[in-house]
């Protein structure tokens, strides 16, 4: 007995380093590629947002549990009525803070006060070098213009914010025009993002409105090589890693390991439910309680969700994934959408699996061949005939 509890009590403690908290369920545009899938929100109508109070109690909650930054998205996260005693809190409680916005209700004021909380980090959505690609994807009139003030007001600010460009088939030939629009306004980088089979992108994927993944791969390469060495700004292209030179990810210029930590945080829905992330808002399965009835360490402890994981990575991964030399540090790229498309945990990541079909994936990251390189480099060399005598 007594050796089982010395084991217990050696067991890995899994700190939870960052909250995503989706502080809405409703937003100001109507995103046709979005995973979250918000309601539209406009001035005749409202939707739930998170309850201050609520906010509080998480985050003295979790700053026993190891509890170091923020993300607030959404939804829109500045539509939230109280965002700027959210961020006052978040600056008292010295968290570093990330936001993910659309940037249409970046005003000066609410820019000041992102700047004035620790180690902020802001990504601003621009889908289009024009109004009218952006508009197409964003669905709203005008989103494009008021989308670029918001970026001045943060650079006002000196924050140099992120500008991240989701590419589908209709934008894809502007991705060179907004690193041009970056440069222009004072950005620090821009993200391309891949287009996600889930919810609303699951739809544009089955309409033929993404990219193949010949031509998915063949811009990562394009991004890494032409279009990273025509600018200042630092470029990330979100393919998983193994897809990735080493130089991209370790390098003085590259972009890390590019992945969610997912053993190390946890999302907060809009009405206060507790989830692996915003995923939770279309897999009920992976709401795993509510702020207002369920204490924050018995959910970060207990989940069996969570436990699952914790025990599972990256060894547990199915197909490609599994046989990947960077799983160990990729986790799946994103655990969440492979549970979305497969309802397993374990399943592989889809850009990967279509890669691997192809015959696109890297050779060279997968731990098959490795070991086959090494078997045959470690074999002794058979005599010739001339060697034998």
């Amino acid at each position: 007995m007594k050796r089982n509890s010395n084991k217990k009590s050696q067991k890995r403690k899994y700190p939870l380093n960052q909250i995503y908290f989706y502080l809405t369920g409703g937003c100001n545009l109507r995103c046709r590629h979005c995973w979250i899938v918000p309601k539209y929100q406009s001035a005749g109508n409202s939707y739930p947002t998170l309850d201050l109070d609520l906010f509080r109690s998480i985050v003295e909650q979790a700053r026993t549990l190891g509890l170091s930054g923020v993300k607030l998205t959404g939804g829109e996260p500045l539509l939230h009525p109280q965002i700027q005693d959210i961020m006052e809190l978040i600056q008292t409680e010295e968290l570093s803070l990330t936001v993910e916005t659309n940037g249409v209700l970046c005003t000066p004021k609410l820019a000041e006060r992102m700047a004035a909380c620790k180690n902020t980090f802001v990504s601003v959505s621009l889908d289009g070098g024009n109004a009218e690609t952006h508009e197409w994807v964003r669905g709203v009139p005008g989103c494009f213009d008021h989308a670029l003030v918001g970026i001045r007001n943060l650079v006002v600010e000196e924050l140099k914010p992120q500008i991240i460009m989701t590419i589908m088939r209709r934008n894809k030939c502007q991705m060179e025009a907004v690193v041009r629009l970056a440069e222009s306004l004072g950005a620090g980088s821009v993200k391309f993002n891949l287009l996600q089979p889930v919810a609303r992108g699951e739809k544009m994927h089955e309409a033929t409105e993404t990219l193949t993944i010949e031509e998915l791969v063949d811009l990562g390469q394009w991004v890494g090589t032409t279009l990273s060495a025509s600018t200042p700004l630092r470029l990330v292209y979100s393919h998983p890693m193994a897809f990735r030179p080493l130089s991209n990810m370790f390098g003085n210029n590259g972009d890390g390991c590019g992945v969610c930590g997912i053993l190390g945080i946890l999302g907060v829905l809009g009405n206060g439910s507790y989830a692996l992330c915003g995923i939770g808002e279309t897999v009920p399965e992976l709401v795993f309680g509510h702020a207002a009835t369920d204490r924050l360490e018995d959910v970060w402890n207990n989940t069996p969700v969570l436990l699952e994981l914790r025990e599972g990575l990256p060894h547990r991964f199915e197909g490609i994934c599994q046989d990947c030399l960077m799983k160990t540090r990729c986790l799946g790229e994103c655990v969440a959408q492979n549970y979305y498309r497969a309802k397993n945990l374990w399943a592989p990541f889809w850009f990967c699996e279509n890669a691997y079909e192809k015959g696109l994936f890297p050779e060279s990251r997968r731990i098959s061949n490795a070991l086959r390189r090494t078997a045959r480099d470690s074999s002794p060399t058979m005599p010739t005939r001339a060697d034998e005598h």
